[in-house]
């Protein structure tokens, strides 16, 4: 027993990174030598299954236990922090819904035939909201109904944190760790999901899987690149109308390169931490802006479930309107910032963009595995993005901060 104890604890310690290569390796050399071994791809089936099952149940848990902790009466400084920490996910989602449009992607699936259509007016867009919003909650747990889901953890959220005790809060706080843990164990397994899936994809579609697949990677990285680049400095030049770029960069080095490596917003806290410090920033402020951030602050996980969600439409062949598209944004934003901390935590967040498609979960969970197939590469700048710009923001929120207080002192001299 000791023997198999240490064989998991090698197994878990070695990089997911490598292990998730090397099946994807594996699955489709053996699609190519040897494509009749159908059993093979029961291991991605198994998988994508377990996912399914858990990721509904960690998305009531992680959105209603965060929003219970919340705490109010942050002061001005914190507002705005909070307020570029949406406006910046809000705005990367809606980049990535422009650019999915101008630049259509399709990833190879299996049933598009039962996809549904997307709403086509406005009224059929809150509709289609509505109801999916009041839905039984333990209906919309069962169906992995993702709008229902969110709208009554929201509500349980608000609920506990208006009549709940602090020992209560802390046990719901300490379900949605352990649900984050039960989802870690599963992507532990998931270089044999991933193994399994690339053998079916390439037994029977040959190595052009790939080209999709690299396609929809690049849709991904320069989303995100641009997010970076473009969108983050824009809003941080309105705030405090100075060339944001050094301090970017010097966030993207200090910040970046080490989120890419760990893939992890909550482990790169501390650099963070360290990096505020070095700025010169308040510690009372960035003490409680940096570990927000790595749960608020979700360019990234904005940018993967639009562009995902859309890909998914584009196959199945739905019709995306600009209203569709306008609220694929806001679910975007308002999923991304209840994303889990796990690698690979926002392509759980993809079936619930999907579901406003009128997308079924089955197909929707393809695309998360098809996620964590090119998530070697999406995931690592996905949370470069999003810790790096915790400290970026944090650090802009102070500086304008000391700008507003500085014109205020200014008027009266």
């Amino acid at each position: 027993m000791s023997k198999f104890s240490s064989v998991l604890k090698k197994w878990s310690d070695s990089s997911l990174v490598l292990r998730i290569v090397i099946g994807l390796v594996i699955g489709a050399m053996l699609g190519l030598l040897c494509p009749q071994w159908k059993a093979v791809g029961i291991l991605g089936q198994v998988f994508v299954s377990a996912l399914k099952a858990i990721a509904p149940v960690l998305v009531a848990l992680l959105v209603a236990s965060s929003i219970a902790k919340a705490k109010g009466g942050l002061g001005p400084r914190f507002r705005t922090v909070i307020i570029l920490y949406l406006v910046s996910t809000l705005c990367a989602a809606i980049f990535a819904v422009v650019a999915s449009f101008l630049f259509p992607v399709t990833i190879a699936l299996q049933g598009t035939e039962a996809g549904g259509s997307a709403p086509g007016g406005l009224s059929d867009v809150f509709l289609t909201l509505l109801t999916n919003m009041v839905m039984n909650p333990v209906q919309a747990l069962a169906q992995a109904n993702y709008i229902g889901i969110l709208f009554w953890a929201i509500i349980l959220g608000f609920a506990l944190k208006l009549l709940a005790s602090e020992r209560t809060i802390g046990v719901f706080s300490d379900l949605a760790d352990v649900v984050s843990q039960i989802v870690r164990w599963v992507i532990q397994f998931a270089p044999f999901g991933i193994l399994g899936l690339v053998f079916s994809s390439v037994s029977e579609s040959g190595l052009e899987i790939f080209r999709d697949y690299g396609k929809l990677l690049l849709l991904l990285v320069g989303c995100m690149c641009c997010t970076a680049f473009l969108v983050n400095p824009f809003i941080a030049w309105l705030h405090i109308r100075k060339n944001p770029y050094p301090l970017y960069w010097q966030c993207l080095r200090t910040s970046g390169l080490n989120a890419f490596f760990t893939r992890s917003s909550a482990a790169n806290i501390p650099i963070n931490m360290d990096l505020c410090k070095r700025l010169g920033l308040d510690e009372e402020f960035y003490s409680v802006s940096i570990p927000l951030g790595s749960t608020v602050n979700m360019n990234g996980a904005a940018v993967t479930i639009a562009v995902l969600s859309l890909a998914v439409a584009h196959t199945v062949g739905v019709e995306v309107s600009f209203a569709s598209a306008l609220f694929l944004s806001l679910i975007a934003t308002l999923g991304a910032c209840g994303a889990s901390g796990v690698a690979g935590g926002s392509l759980l967040l993809v079936p619930m963009a999907c579901s406003f498609f009128g997308i079924g979960n089955d197909i929707a969970m393809q695309a998360v595995a098809v996620g964590f197939i090119i998530g070697v590469v999406q995931d690592s700048v996905e949370t470069a993005l999003n810790s790096s710009s915790d400290a970026f923001f944090t650090a802009v929120a102070e500086y304008h901060d000391r700008r507003k207080n500085e014109a205020s002192l200014s008027r009266r001299s």
